[in-house]
This record gives structure tokens, sequence and C-alpha cells, in this order.
């Protein structure tokens, strides 16, 4: 990886992300329904109330203290117990697919792009959105770049696009998908 990650728009928060994938994997699951910044910053959150980090440990907690822990205010995310039942899914694939090595989903067997993309697609509370947006991601931020990525990205690889986090690299750009999200929306209704 080449950069801290701007995503929580906090610094320790983007440190988790940009230092542990399944963090930024998680961080990524909570970006629905939900401002970006406080999805992302929702693995810190259980990092601070877990004394630390781990895949193992949210894998195999008691769902429902973890969805006590994931709920409490301020909450991982506006659904709380949901997000937290989705995390334990998450974690819980990541180890049963992938030995709890989150890198394998994108360097096992030296995928390309399009086999990356399916593996996203696979994991829960991942679509077919989602997992585009996480290879644009990685394809840009995180230096992960198999053949063919940006293709299978589809409009989230194009270069210079300010369209999702993958794009979000300080507080300005956050404010410009901000905007283009906005816009989109506004097109959306009035063409519907």
């Amino acid at each position: 990886m080449t950069r801290t990650l701007c995503l929580a728009q906090d610094p320790e928060a983007d440190e988790l992300l940009s230092t542990d994938d399944f963090a930024l994997l998680l961080g990524m699951l909570l970006d629905q329904q939900y401002p970006m910044e406080h999805a992302f910053r929702g693995p810190r959150k259980l990092a601070e109330r877990m004394g630390g980090f781990d895949l193992r440990r949210i894998a195999e907690a008691d769902p429902a203290d973890f969805e006590e822990l994931a709920a409490t205010p301020p909450a991982i995310h506006r659904y709380g117990r949901s997000m937290a039942r989705r995390a334990q899914a998450l974690a819980q694939y990541v180890i049963e697919h992938y030995d709890g090595v989150p890198a394998g989903i994108w360097t096992d067997g030296d995928p390309d792009g399009k086999e990356v993309l399916r593996r996203l697609q696979e994991l829960p509370g991942f679509g077919a959105q989602k997992a585009k947006i996480f290879l644009a991601l990685l394809g840009k931020q995180r230096d992960v770049r198999p053949t063919g990525w940006q293709k299978a990205a589809g409009a989230y690889g194009d270069e210079n696009s300010r369209r999702s986090v993958a794009d979000v690299v300080d507080a300005e750009t956050l404010a410009e998908v901000r905007e283009f999200k906005k816009q989109a929306k506004a097109a959306a209704k009035t063409s519907g």
C-alpha cells in the first residue's frame, strides 16, 4: 500500500483501515444508508470496545454480546445490530474461504480483475455495485491492480473520477464525491 487512506476522515480510524484488510472490508460493508466517513469509522469503534481489532474475535464473539457492542452509542451504523450480524457473517466467511486472510480475496491464485470482482460479490453483504467500488478502491488507493481491474470495476475504475469512496483521498474529494452523488440522484428523479 502506498498511502494512508483518508476515508473515515479521522487519523486513528484511517490508520486502522490502512493497515488491516478486514477493517477496510468491514468499512465497505458498513458503507450503505449511512454517511461514508461514519461507516469507515465503525472498525475503529469496534477496536476500541474489543481491546483491539481481530477478525477471529469478531467471528467467534457471542452474537448477542457483539450486537450490543456494535449498537452501543455511538453505534457502528444506523442499524447497529443488523450490521453486527453482517460483520460477523463477513468475518466467518473470510475465515472459512480464505483462512482468515482477507487479502486472499485478491491474491489467491493470482486472479484477474474479473475473478476478484466475482469473489467480492460472493462476500456476505457485497452486491455487484459494492464489489465494483471496493475493487476500484483496491486499485486506486492500495495498488492492488490485477489484470483488467479497471474494466471489471466499470465506471468506478475511471481515473480522476469522483463517484465513490474509491476516489476519496481528503476532505475536498469527499465533498466532490458527495456532489456527484447528489447530482446523480437528482438526475435519476427527473428521468424517473
